[in-house]
This record gives C-alpha cells, sequence and structure tokens, in this order.
C-alpha cells in the first residue's frame, strides 16, 4: 500500500504542536511498528527499512518536533525527551491499539527505554539502535561539536560534501542511500541556501543536559520487553563494554554488530534490515 503522511497534535511546555509521521502497510493491521529516528535525522530515514517491514507491520515512522515536517517549537527548552514521550503517548493513543513494537535509532532508542521501563507499558518488543545504559562524555562531546551549528550551503553538493563528513558513522552507505538522506534531510532557506532540516534550537537542551557521562542503568534494569541491541562495530556512544553489559544484566536480550559501522547503522543496508526482521519474526 502507498504510504501515507498524518500528523496529532502534540502538547509541550509551551503550547500544542503538530507531530508528523509516515504509515507504511495496512491501516487495519494490528502488529503496528513505531520507528523514531536520532537527535537530527526524521522518519523519512526508514523508507526502506518500512518498505521491507510492511507485509507483517503496520508501521509508523515519526518526525519529532523539530525535524522535518514537524512543527519547531517556540523555545528551545521545548526539546526535551518528556516532550517527546508525551508526543509518541499521544501517537499511541491515536493508532488505536494496546500494544506495539518499538525501534528506535539512538535518541528514538532512549525513548523507546524510557517507554518499555514504566509500568503497564504498550512496547512489546523493542529495538535499541546504538544507545544504551552508559554514554561516556567524550562520545557526547563530539556529538555536541556539530548539532545545532546550522551551516549553509549555496547548493545540495555542499550540503551533501558536509553531511558525509559529519555523519561517516553511518558506514558505507552507496550513492543513492546517501541521495535519500539529502533529499530529505535538507530545507531551501528564503535566499535559496541549502541548510539541514532541522532547528537548530534542539541543541541548546541537548548540550546543556549532556555535558557529563549518562547512565541509564537504572532505566535499562526495570524493562520487561523482549529486546534487540544493534550496536555499529565501530560506535562510541554504545561501546562494546556497555553493550556486554546489557545483555549480562538482562538475560535473553540479544546483541547484533554491524562491522564497518559506527553510530549509528541506519537500518538501509539489506544485512541490517533482515537481521531486525528476523529477530522481531
Amino acid at each position: 500500500m502507498p504510504m501515507t503522511e498524518n500528523s496529532i497534535l502534540g502538547l509541550g511546555p509551551h503550547g500544542f504542536h503538530r507531530v508528523a509521521y509516515f504509515e507504511w502497510g495496512d491501516p487495519k493491521n494490528p502488529r503496528v511498528l513505531i520507528c523514531v529516528h536520532g537527535l537530527t535525522r526524521r522518519g523519512r530515514d526508514f523508507d526502506h527499512f518500512a518498505r521491507a517491514m510492511e507485509d507483517r507491520y503496520r508501521v509508523v515512522c515519526v518526525d519529532l518536533p523539530g525535524r522535518g515536517s514537524s512543527d519547531w517549537l517556540p523555545l528551545a527548552a521545548g526539546y526535551q525527551p518528556a516532550t517527546y514521550i508525551q508526543d509518541m503517548a499521544a501517537l499511541i493513543a491515536r493508532l488505536g491499539v494496546e500494544q506495539v513494537d518499538w525501534l528506535g535509532v539512538s535518541l528514538g532508542g532512549l525513548m523507546g527505554m524510557m517507554l518499555a521501563a514504566q509500568p503497564k507499558t504498550p512496547i512489546r518488543k523493542l529495538v535499541v539502535d546504538d544507545i544504551g545504559g552508559y554514554v561516556g562524555v567524550e562520545a557526547l562531546q563530539r556529538i555536541a561539536s556539530y548539532v545545532g551549528q546550522d551551516p549553509i550551503f549555496p547548493d545540495r553538493e555542499g550540503l551533501e560534501a558536509y553531511m558525509r563528513e559529519v555523519n561517516v558513522g553511518y558506514g558505507p552507505l552507496t550513492d543513492a542511500q546517501w541521495a535519500h538522506i539529502i533529499e530529505h534531510g535538507h530545507r531551501v532557506d528564503e535566499t535559496g541556501q541549502w541548510r539541514q532540516h532541522y532547528d537548530p534550537k534542539l541543541a541548546e537542551p541537548f548540550k546543556a543536559g549532556f555535558s557529563e557521562p549518562v547512565s541509564l542503568w537504572p532505566l535499562w534494569d526495570a524493562i520487561a520487553s523482549r529486546v534487540l541491541i544493534l550496536r555499529g562495530a565501530l560506535s562510541e556512544i554504545l561501546t562494546r563494554e556497555t553493550a556486554d553489559e546489557m545483555v549480562a544484566r538482562k538475560p535473553g536480550t540479544t546483541l547484533i554488530e554491524f562491522q564497518g559501522v559506527g553510530h549509528a547503522p541506519m537500518l538501509m543496508a539489506d544485512d541490517q534490515v533482515t537481521a531486525v526482521r528476523d529477530w522481531l519474526g
């Protein structure tokens, strides 16, 4: 079935805002898979993955506030996990199902952990992509060094060269995959200059809130859902040591690593898609 774009009204600390999402598959399918992107990405990153899953799931791919087709928030302080979690609770209510499976990349994985740790969580199976129980300060500082800079380019080629450089952790993507990332990851301003799609203000709470190492072990320990951990073998956000501890603390957790990839596996390569598809069953 063709992809459709829909939206909900989310409520943050400074009023309502529109949250866009993209649906694939049969809208009557009771099996729902929600896919949530990383800090500076958007729901259209999952196009290839969603097409591969729509025979089994109603796949819902979200643009968090400040990204893609969703509203930018009036104040930077609104860009925080509490806002996003409220929005996702509203989305699940809109979808009209009692349970969902969840796939989250980086920030999206953190949100999945936060939701799965709650009493009476609606999350049945959880896939966390390159995020985990502990993140060191050096890795956070590397992200903080470029996120929110809002560079300006005269053309598509300039933006693509920049995005390939700062996102080298995505691994060996094809030219077609990079073209997809650029096509859905840019905006052209009123002067005709090319910029990244997201609100640069969303970096402010990130830089303020993650200036020290982040320990999420109490959150991880509270999760009862079945979990699949995806890790880029070169990742500094989710180290092998942290991933191993996550598995040790939660028996039955599955860990899959992808060679030649850092932060984070983009689920555009067929081997990554197949791994998740097989695990979800």
